[in-house]
């Protein structure tokens, strides 16, 4: 494995990571705490690395970068931020687990399917479709029956990762010079 891949897979790790503990913390600003969390802004960035992965190395190589991120990340999630004692942190690591591997494998196939259209196509559809599935798995798991406005934290947080979603074109265009491409 060269030091790219790796890279993009130890970081893949700390993206699940910071996000797994940032969804615990509303925004407490402007009346957000209703409907967002600090994980919808972290938590895109795990697309642009599988689009670029993906683009870089193809398919299969993108699929490892996101069990080898899955494994790093729920890994230090489990040990350093999960409360085993208190029932929604442990259906946190659940919810996360299932609904970032269902999510990011589904972005590594609609990317490599529109990846021959023109450049922003494949990582932009991708990332908004893999990003509705991851949300709205991740927050039902998370807090079904919690007592916790779950509906509401979920249709914020896609909305934050829409917006994120966006943005993270600039670095993927900016990058995709800087890669090889299949």
């Amino acid at each position: 494995m060269n030091l790219l891949f790796l890279t993009l897979s130890f970081f893949m790790g700390v993206v699940v990571l910071a996000s797994n503990y940032l969804v615990q913390f509303p925004i407490k600003y402007y009346g957000l705490e209703e409907i967002l969390t600090y994980g919808a802004f972290s938590y895109p960035i795990a697309f642009l690395i599988t689009d670029l992965a993906n683009r870089s190395y193809g398919k299969v190589a993108a699929r490892k970068i996101v069990y080898f991120g899955f494994f790093i990340g729920i890994s230090f999630t489990l040990l350093f931020s999960t409360n085993f004692a208190d029932l929604i942190s442990i259906r946190i690591a659940i919810g996360s687990a299932f609904a970032f591997v269902v999510a990011q494998l589904l972005d590594v196939q609609i990317f490599d399917y529109l990846r021959k259209r023109k450049w922003f196509v494949a990582p932009l559809t991708s990332s908004l479709i893999g990003s509705t599935v991851d949300t709205f798995l991740f927050f039902s798991i998370a807090f079904y029956a919690t007592g916790i406005s779950w509906v509401t934290l979920s249709l914020g947080d896609l909305t934050v990762k829409i917006f994120v979603a966006l943005i993270m074109l600039i670095p993927f265009r900016l990058l995709l010079g800087t890669f090889k491409t299949v």
